[in-house]
């Protein structure tokens, strides 16, 4: 441990008033982090808790207290929050045993953000909210948002001081979740970081790279190491966490105070039983067979029904799932290729019921989890790296910059 490291208290990692049991965030994840998800996972973390913390789950406080840590919805865009589309409406709302309600906000106008955030508050939707500033997708840094964003300074600052203005009088803690910079010659966390810390922000999350290495190489740990030693708030890590262990190197190299985990989960909900255990000094790790996949996977479908009442659409979303779900086990390309067409839950049970059912838990089914890519330059409005400071220009720019990724 560093000796600027906030080591988590006798109660957990305080972030605001949130107690965090475990220090464990899953990160928001477009398409991915919806309802049915989040408590798939939330549920791994909770049966990998040691027995005296599982214990204290049936006294842990709705919207305080987060035995297993903290669940992260997918990205939900401040406009079209404010303009309650329905799409939306149904992506704020959480699931029923949800216990603490975690919502990311994406936006680039300081104002809409602020009102958006109100909104949450006000009418007690929320009990924690995270800002997006660390999206690499094209089709957002073009416009401004996401990483392209803490370049311009003024507007980060401005988004960060209204939003957290908009939410303390309701008590609900705000993070930011942000990246080392657009590229190796426009680093922005440092200035970003100590801006959130003054505007009163509870906690920030790093993406150890910037948005030009996308997912690629190696994640720079050092980089999250270097925020805690300058901030007094705690870090959260992310990047580079496939397994229970790397959460435990993470922290030793780096001295964070918990770790945010997105692509290592994908098809993986129970990685958060083994990261839960581990983070809780359990060597406790779950590796399940083909027969526990598939009866997760079936489970997951039935949520995911409940979640759009829309079979179709529900078995649509799930298709990404079951090919991870199934990675490493001997399936067959032509049973793949069914698995990742099926519409009905009938159909999908039938072919599951179809699959050699006793196979154990492949080593293949290990380690690093989605596209990895390679550094690419970054897309970003014309003129956008000419100064830190937003212009008139920007600003017409900017009144785009939600339209393409509204949850509505």
């Amino acid at each position: 441990m560093t000796e600027t490291q906030q080591a988590p208290s006798a109660e957990g990692l305080k972030i605001g008033r949130l107690r965090l049991g475990t220090p464990l965030v899953l990160a928001p994840m477009a398409g991915v982090t919806n309802a049915p998800f989040r408590r798939l996972c939330r549920e791994a973390g909770e049966q990998g808790l040691p027995s005296h913390l599982r214990a204290s789950l049936d006294t842990a406080q709705p919207g305080i207290d987060a035995p297993a840590g903290l669940y992260v919805s997918e990205m939900i865009t401040s406009r079209a929050l404010i303009e309650e589309t329905p799409e939306t409406m149904r992506m704020i709302t959480p699931d029923p045993t949800e216990r603490v309600r975690s919502i990311q906000l994406y936006g680039v106008d300081p104002a809409t953000m602020a009102r958006a955030a109100a909104i949450l508050c006000e009418r007690d939707l929320v009990d924690h909210i995270d800002m997006n500033f660390g999206c690499p997708v094209p089709k957002v840094t073009r416009k401004g948002g996401g990483s392209a964003l803490p370049w311009k300074s003024d507007l980060f600052n401005a988004i960060v001081q209204q939003v957290v203005a908009a939410a303390k009088p309701y008590g609900v803690p705000v993070t930011v979740k942000m990246r080392i910079g657009i590229d190796d010659e426009h680093i922005t966390f440092k200035d970003a970081a100590l801006a959130a810390q003054d505007a009163g922000i509870d906690a920030v999350a790093l993406h150890a790279r910037t948005a030009a290495e996308h997912y690629s190489g190696q994640a720079h740990w050092d980089q999250i190491a270097t925020l805690v030693q300058m901030l007094e708030i705690p870090v959260l890590g992310n990047g580079d966490v496939f397994e229970a262990e790397d959460a435990l190197a993470m922290m030793d190299q780096t001295g964070c105070a918990g770790v945010v985990v997105g692509r290592g989960c994908q098809g993986r909900p129970w990685l958060f039983h083994d990261l839960a255990a581990a983070l809780n000094g359990s060597e406790d790790r779950f590796r399940p067979t083909l027969a526990q996949v598939a009866e997760l996977i079936l489970r997951h479908a039935e949520l995911m029904i409940e979640n759009f009442d829309d079979e179709f659409r529900a078995m649509r979303e799930m298709r990404k799932h079951i090919g991870w779900y199934l990675r490493g086990y001997q399936i067959g390309g032509p049973t793949r290729g069914d698995l990742n067409r099926v519409s009905s839950l009938a159909e999908l049970q039938e072919r599951l019921a179809a699959l050699d059912l006793s196979q154990g838990y492949p080593q293949a089914a290990q380690g690093r989890r989605g596209r990895a890519g390679g550094v690419k330059r970054p897309h970003l409005p014309d003129g956008w790296l000419d100064s830190r400071e937003i212009d008139e220009a920007a600003r017409e720019l900017l009144k785009g910059a939600e339209l393409d990724t509204s949850g509505g």
